[in-house]
């Protein structure tokens, strides 16, 4: 087991007036045999940071941290974090077989065949599937196949990315339920990306929400989802699935404003243009206009980006919806 720290992390695209901060001075810490669910709509610098990690994008500025020491990416070098993507069907090569794919990432040395067939099972597919195809599986297959090709690296930290987004609503509970049975057997460290608050709950043990590339609130889960601090939070749990309720809400229901122009955040608290106890709605918070609250996020309960963070719980209600428990047949 081993810990991923992400410290003061900015990942840029572009150059000039069109330049895009995607992840802006990200400061987030997976802890060592724990699960942290990131969650935010989409455009809020989850996948970025994922990708960063596993160094498909290249930080502009601080550092990426495995058990205190910065990460290095070399070529032909063991990848200590390993990433399930969100599209199975364009994780895996289509010219090679499912046994060639998962066996491609393993260290050298290993007894592939054997591995190979264990890992399989491990993931709850047959053997037999060795010689396959990625064109001849489902989706949820292919998802589990793209699972055993990240074990077989021998991760310590393992990044999953919308893995069950992309997949039928009848299948993504069996998913989720191999990813929490693989990461508490295998005791690996987790970041789990979701656009879906049910779903982080389900998995996680620590939440983190991020909004325009900044964190906005992080903490237990537990204590994230029953008592929620910053506006956006709340506005997420709003759009969750409720108990009894088998229909999943858009992911970006939000609000009624548009987001912000990324390329053009707003200056102050980012979220300002869309809180509905902000400076639009209340003429005495208009130094949310322009006051970072990121600055004493330190101080807040959940380091919450928030300049009223317990004022919004008694504006906006201090009981939030009740998520929807995740089981097979729910989902």
């Amino acid at each position: 087991m081993s810990e991923l720290r992400f410290d003061d992390v900015t990942v840029r695209f572009g150059r000039g007036g069109r330049a895009l901060t995607a992840v802006d001075g990200v400061d987030l810490t997976v802890p060592s045999g724990q699960v942290v669910g990131l969650v935010g709509e989409s455009g809020s610098g989850k996948s970025t940071l994922a990708r960063a990690a596993v160094g498909l994008a290249e930080p502009a500025g601080g550092q990426i941290l495995l058990d205190g020491v910065p990460l290095r990416h070399r070529p032909g070098a063991r990848r200590p974090l390993q990433m399930v993507f969100q599209d199975p069907y364009s994780s895996l090569d289509p010219r090679m077989t499912v046994g060639d794919s998962i066996a491609e990432a393993m260290p050298r040395g290993a007894r592939r065949r054997d591995e190979v067939v264990r890992l399989l099972e491990l993931v709850g597919l047959d053997a037999d599937r060795v010689s396959a195809y990625p064109g001849a599986l489902s989706g949820g297959q292919r998802q589990r196949v793209a699972i055993a090709r990240a074990v077989a690296g021998q991760p310590d930290v393992l990044i999953a990315d919308e893995i069950t987004s992309a997949l039928d609503v009848s299948i993504q509970g069996t998913v989720l339920n191999l990813v929490r049975t693989l990461q508490r057997e295998l005791r690996l460290s987790m970041l789990f990306i979701s656009h879906n608050l049910a779903v982080v709950r389900y998995v996680s043990d620590i939440v983190a929400v991020m909004y325009l590339g900044r964190i906005v609130e992080v903490g237990p889960a537990r204590d994230v989802l029953g008592n929620p601090q910053h506006p956006y939070t709340k506005e997420l749990l709003a759009a969750a699935p409720r108990r009894g309720s088998t229909a999943l809400p858009p992911p970006d229901a939000v609000a009624d404003a548009e987001p912000a122009d990324p390329h053009h955040p707003p200056a102050g608290c980012r979220f300002h243009p869309r809180c509905p106890v902000g400076p639009l709605i209340r003429t005495d918070r208009e130094h949310c206009l322009t006051l970072d609250p990121t600055t004493e996020a330190d101080h807040r309960l959940h380091r919450a980006a928030c300049h009223h963070a317990a004022g919004v719980l008694r504006a906006v209600g201090s009981n939030p919806p009740v998520l929807m428990e995740l089981k097979e047949d729910s989902l």
